[in-house]
């Protein structure tokens, strides 16, 4: 048995002092309780931790790489695209493994439990097969091992190259299969799977309306068992075109015409929702994976997040690109998105919630649900995904209840984050990850080998 003792800490019901809280080696919580001396493991603020809900780990060695205009004045998301059509034409398994771990260990150091990765980069340069199908899902788990993040991994079924079922382009033929090779791929990686903590999970992802058959939606749905399925869907406008000419219909309008859409679907951006589209799509009790850093990065637009949560939307956050892995950016570009658009202020608080702590109640409960984990809250019989942040930080000072988190998220950084356990697996302590030196090492060595990539 594992004891953590906090001076504060925002449990299921709300915030309490001096709180006890112990797990068992599984990672399960099996008791909370409140007004304790202090033994164990000692901190200050003891949070939930969320899960990183939208991941593409290999884009985070491009991070930097994409700052410059090409001749096209309109440069957009689809010229970022083919740059980094060009930059994954250069990876190796290896180099995989080495990112991935790299993101990771990133990702548990600003706080998250846990990481989300839809992962779709399956082939070799020029599309031939590697000897396991499963090959580079197997490096996500690999990197996994040693960063001992709670993994959710989604291998990615894409087939085609538009909706009208066009064949893949060249530099999209790595990720390419049929359905039956997917399925066959998916059960490999399952089998991987094992090799990982029991609160690990596997999932499915079919990549888009424009990637996949409209008939193959269930079947992804089916071969994901119990386990999330996410796509991306309504990201950009020229999504919405296309869709719109092929089947005539607004991409989530199409999208929940043809699926069961219910808690274990998570859409990812669903930017370009029109009003009855959002309201549709939030009945359902889907998750919305907003990635707002990314998605400022691309120019993708703005998640109408006022309305969704209005709706009763469930919503979890992710890093997508990787471009920064933060925390608390991710929920700051979020709460002020809608700031700018609506010229208001606190956009996402309620007269009795602040803007932080709806913020923080929605993608830990959003996330539970996107991830997999039941890791919605620091109660009973939940996941051991903790992250303690430092009281005695100037940020806080004077900070007692909601507006700590307020002041965590709008005027602290991650940099608060002492420690962060994965289903009770201790793997952030004084603020880094405990095998920092090593990862970050192998990392240097792949940056070097890719310097010239673009």
């Amino acid at each position: 048995m594992t004891v953590i003792s906090a001076r504060t800490a925002l449990l299921e019901g709300g915030w309490a002092k001096d709180v006890r809280v112990e797990f068992d080696e599984s990672g399960t919580i099996i008791s909370v309780r409140t007004g304790q001396q202090s033994e164990g493991h000692r901190t200050g603020i003891l949070l939930p931790a969320p899960a990183n809900a939208h991941s593409h780990a290999f884009q985070r060695a491009m991070a930097g790489l994409t700052e410059r205009r090409g001749p096209d004045p309109s440069d957009s998301f689809w010229t970022w695209r083919r740059l980094m059509f060009r930059f994954l034409d250069r990876l190796t398994p290896d180099h995989v493994e080495g990112i991935a771990a790299f993101v990771q260990m990133e990702m548990l150091e600003a706080g998250y439990s846990a990481n989300v990765e839809f992962h779709y980069l399956h082939h070799q340069p020029g599309g031939a097969t590697y000897d396991k199908l499963s090959e580079m899902s197997d490096r996500i788990v690999a990197a996994a091992a040693q960063t001992g993040i709670g993994l959710t991994l989604l291998p990615v079924h894409y087939e085609f190259g538009g909706c009208d079922g066009r064949p893949l382009g060249p530099g999209q033929i790595r990720f390419g299969n049929d359905f039956e090779c997917f399925a066959k791929l998916h059960r490999q990686a399952q089998h991987t799977m094992r090799y990982l903590p029991s609160d690990c999970r596997l999932g499915v992802a079919p990549h888009s309306l424009r990637a996949v058959a409209a008939r193959d939606l269930q079947a992804a749905s089916e071969l994901a068992g119990d386990g999330p399925i996410h796509m991306h869907l309504s990201e950009q406008q020229a999504e919405v075109d296309e869709v719109m000419a092929v089947h005539g219909a607004r991409p989530v309008s199409f999208f929940l015409d043809q699926c069961d859409a219910g808690p274990k679907w998570c859409l990812i951006h669903c930017i370009q929702m029109d009003a009855d589209e959002a309201a549709r799509l939030a009945h359902t009790g889907a998750v919305a994976g907003i990635c707002p850093v990314t998605e400022a990065s691309l120019g993708d637009g703005v998640f109408n997040a006022t309305a969704w949560l209005g709706a009763g939307g469930a919503l979890a956050i992710g890093s997508d690109s990787n471009i920064r892995i933060s925390l608390t950016e991710e929920l700051r570009a979020l709460e002020y998105s809608q700031r700018l658009r609506d010229r208001s202020r606190a956009a996402l608080a309620m007269p009795d919630v602040s803007t932080g702590r709806r913020l923080f109640d929605a993608i830990n409960r959003g996330g539970a649900l996107a991830s997999g984990r039941d890791n919605a809250s620091i109660s009973e019989g939940r996941l051991a995904d903790l992250v303690a942040i430092d009281d005695g930080h100037i940020d806080l000072a004077g900070r007692t209840g909601d507006t700590l988190l307020d002041s965590y998220i709008f005027a602290g950084d991650d940099s608060l984050v002492t420690d962060v356990w994965s289903a009770g697996r201790h793997m952030v302590r004084e603020g880094q990850h405990i095998a920092r030196e090593a990862i970050v090492g192998r990392y240097r060595a792949i940056m070097q080998e890719l310097g010239d990539a673009l």
